[in-house]
């Protein structure tokens, strides 16, 4: 009786410390580091503790990321891609998985909440670009190998009234001439410049834009599909409207601070990753 009750305390102790094992395994992976920084950040992991980050802080998958009015923040991930988030964005890294000798297990879902970012494509995109995957409130934005810019901008009732409005009176004024003799296809209108809100000079009208430096990217959502090649623009308003080209530049602004665009380095991908020395304020 005493060898067997041994035996159970031999085996719940072994239990035991396969569980502390296999979590702190889990909590010792990371997706990237903070490398550049400008101001307040915080990270919301999904255990809904909250974190104020530093230089050199960790990201781990399922972290919520946002920056203050006056914040720029440049995630490196394992992988050797970066992502620039601007200021007033909220930003989630739903799954990210990189391992140099599993290209099968990759992964990199994220999610565009608000505000705007730019992506740096790393080596998970290079080599299964089809597991990347950006999600936004109107579109999933895909890559080809790719630097691109993505700004989502809020709607709220006054700015939806303004833009229908300021919209249908531009569209109005640039079709009077036209008369009847040449009707103006819907896709034809939405590729036209999109005005700005009235009494707001320069501000974008609610939707996605996006901006592609280099390669190409992919649009998608519940009206179509698009593909957009290095210097172009496009847009979307809503998850139920197709995206389209903007001839020219609607007036995105992306202008971190000049070290933000100075080299990084490159992180050493490998099958783990550890934990650095620094800490961060955690709240729960």
């Amino acid at each position: 009786m005493k060898q067997l009750k041994n035996s159970t305390a031999i085996k719940a102790w072994l239990a035991l410390l396969l569980f502390w094992v296999a979590g702190a395994s889990w909590a010792a992976q990371v997706a990237g580091t903070i490398v550049q920084l400008s101001g307040p950040l915080m990270a919301k992991r999904s255990d809904g503790a909250v974190r104020i980050l530093s230089m050199k802080s960790e990201v781990e998958s399922g972290d919520t990321l946002v920056t203050e009015k006056n914040t720029y923040a440049m995630v490196k991930f394992i992988d050797n891609s970066e992502i620039t988030l601007k200021p007033s964005t909220t930003f989630k890294v739903e799954n990210f998985s990189y391992d140099a000798d599993k290209p099968d297990g990759d992964a990199a879902s994220f999610n565009l909440v608000k505000g705007g970012l730019r992506s740096v494509t790393g080596l998970l995109g290079k080599r299964n670009k089809e597991k990347f995957s950006m999600k936004t409130p109107s579109a999933t934005i895909g890559i080809r190998g790719t630097t691109f810019i993505a700004e989502w901008v809020e709607p709220s009732e006054q700015a939806v009234a303004q833009a229908a409005a300021a919209r249908q009176a531009w569209l109005m004024a640039s079709t009077a001439g036209l008369g009847d003799s040449y009707p103006v296809q819907p896709l034809m209108l939405a590729q036209a410049n999109i005005p700005p809100l009235p009494g707001n000079s320069g501000r974008l009208a609610p939707g996605l834009y996006v901006q592609v430096i280099d390669g190409l990217i992919n649009l998608t959502n519940k009206g179509g599909s698009l593909n957009f090649a290095a210097g172009q623009f496009g847009f979307t308003p809503t998850i139920a409207q197709p995206p389209v080209i903007v001839p020219q530049n609607p007036g995105m602004q992306f202008t971190p601070p000049p070290v933000f665009n100075a080299p990084t380095g490159q992180t050493t991908p490998g099958n783990t990753a550890t934990k650095s020395n620094t800490v961060d304020c955690e709240v729960r």
